[in-house]
């Protein structure tokens, strides 16, 4: 006899999951398209430097009929890797003679570090760096938790070091547990250890790289002031988990997470990691030279030392743009692999399996131009702005530069891929800091902002729903923990915001 299931016996009803990057990308693909229906088309007159003339906008029938139209919604993902625009008609193709308006250089760029840092995790360097680190301070608990959240944000701010730290739940919290800390402490040393250093990306390449890209300035412009808010924002970040240690130190029964049964076992197996090979260090200072080289490269020296923005390029700086940027990390991958002696079968199996690792944000970047290629073949992009340019004309620079980072925090909740985010809202946002007279750095600050403020706290990013969960601290108690952080990290945003706008 065949058993018959009831429905209603041994199943469960499934669990709603936000959609990847890439379906809500595909998904808005298709919605645009369609709106390029309905929203008029327009154009505004550009200047020699391609931006727009405030107040010349005027309406322009877009070329082609539903046909032309539909090959547009089909090629749009070959459209938004290496589609052309042509310099007469305005169109993208990649049929068309012109300039490149894909995003053929930033994909190999995603590519190529995301090959250099798997070979760099491959030789195991950062991961007994990071270790020895923490076990060197392991008695100095306030020490211990400021070293190891310095290290996570320096490698969030300059690489978007992130899902890397789930690999660091199984060393922290015992190490958190035995110092007489409860696990939320090693959740919040990890999580916003990284977190902060990615919400204030100096050069990171997945966030200030990517939006630089699409706002058409260099990754250098605007850096000294993420860097004053790097400095301020993870010092506070680190002053709220050290608060918060301290009382739990003190009162282990203010705790918000408590004590688990068998936490005083797991805290004993805190052991000693192996000590650092020569070859380990020499990896790290190869790290360290890498990325110190990359900010070298991308910085517009005169224009930082002379505070003017049109003073001349020194004859020494490199003025450094992706496509230099993606050989530099294929060669430094290289690199790295010949000073950790991994041999050319691991070298090269490193290699690929980085750049696969890393094909999907690299897609996402990919998807998201091709949207906005939709946009300008259907020459709504104009459109959008001159509804907006009302808006934001005579708006105060102080408003504005709050403005943009409030308008990005639903954008980052709805596309939880920061590089996807970037390329789909900085060719709209970026225009408008012209018509507010504000640097077009101080739009992509206050994107990557609000994107990193939100990705501290959103259940759609893995490296907190990942992490609470390696933790063993339950995602209401993580939010109970954050959400006072949360606050005043949002007000002194707001305020390095506003002081970028002024400057500008």
């Amino acid at each position: 006899m065949i058993p018959v299931n009831h429905p209603t016996e041994g199943h469960h009803k499934p669990r709603f999951t936000f959609p990847s990057a890439l379906t809500v990308l595909a998904a808005v693909t298709i919605a645009v398209w369609v709106l390029a229906f309905v929203v008029p088309s327009g154009t505004y007159r550009r200047n020699p430097a391609g931006h727009p003339v405030q107040g010349s906008y005027h309406r322009e029938a877009a070329p082609g009929d539903f046909v032309h139209r539909l090959g547009d919604l089909f090629l749009a993902p070959v459209n938004g890797l290496y589609g052309v625009r042509d310099p007469v008609t305005g169109q993208v193709s990649p049929d068309a003679t012109g300039t490149l308006y894909g995003s053929a250089g930033v994909f190999l760029f995603v590519l190529a570090i995301g090959a250099f840092i798997t070979v760099v995790f491959t030789t195991g360097a950062l991961d007994r760096g990071i270790e020895r680190l923490a076990h060197r301070l392991r008695n100095r608990g306030a020490l211990l938790i400021a070293g190891i959240m310095t290290v996570f944000s320096v490698l969030g701010t300059v690489e978007g070091f992130a899902e890397e730290t789930l690999g660091f739940y199984g060393l922290i919290v015992p190490l958190m547990l035995a110092l007489g800390y409860d696990r939320m402490v090693a959740t919040g040393t990890i999580i916003l250890g990284a977190g902060i250093g990615v919400l204030a990306s100096t050069v990171n390449p997945f966030a200030t790289g990517v939006a630089s890209s699409a706002a058409g300035i260099s990754l250098g412009d605007g850096i000294a002031l993420r860097f004053a808010m790097w400095l301020v924002l993870t010092g506070v970040t680190i002053g709220h988990v050290i608060r918060y240690a301290h009382r739990v130190r003190a009162d282990p029964g203010r705790s918000l997470v408590g004590f688990r049964p068998g936490d005083r076992e797991l805290a004993a197996e805190a052991v000693e990691p192996p000590e650092l090979t020569g070859l380990q260090k020499a990896v790290l200072v190869t790290v360290a030279l890498v990325f110190a080289f990359m900010i070298f490269s991308v910085i517009p020296w005169s224009t930082a030392l002379t505070g003017k923005s049109d003073a001349a390029p020194y004859g020494w700086e490199l003025d450094w743009s992706f496509a230099q940027l993606a050989a530099l990390f294929i060669v430094a991958a290289l690199l790295v692999g010949l000073v950790a002696r991994l041999g050319e079968q691991r070298l090269s199996a490193a290699v690929v399996q980085g750049a696969a690792d890393f094909i999907a944000p690299a897609l996402v970047i990919v998807l998201a131009r091709g949207v906005t290629v939709i946009m300008t073949n259907a020459r709504i992009i104009d459109t959008v702005l001159h509804s907006m340019e009302g808006v934001v004309s005579g708006t105060p620079a102080v408003a504005f530069g709050i403005l943009i980072y409030l308008v990005n925090l639903p954008m980052a909740f709805l596309i939880p891929s920061t590089s996807g985010h970037a390329t789909l809202a900085m060719p709209i946002l970026a225009p408008l800091a012209e018509f507010a007279g504000v640097a077009r750095s101080v739009v992509v600050t206050a994107w990557q902002s609000a994107s990193g403020w939100m990705n501290l706290w959103v259940p759609t990013t893995a490296v907190v729903v990942g992490g609470v969960a390696l933790a063993k601290v339950g995602y209401d108690r993580y939010l109970r923990f954050v959400w006072p952080l949360l606050v005043i990290l949002a007000v002194l945003i707001c305020g390095f915001v506003a002081l970028g706008a002024v400057m500008s």
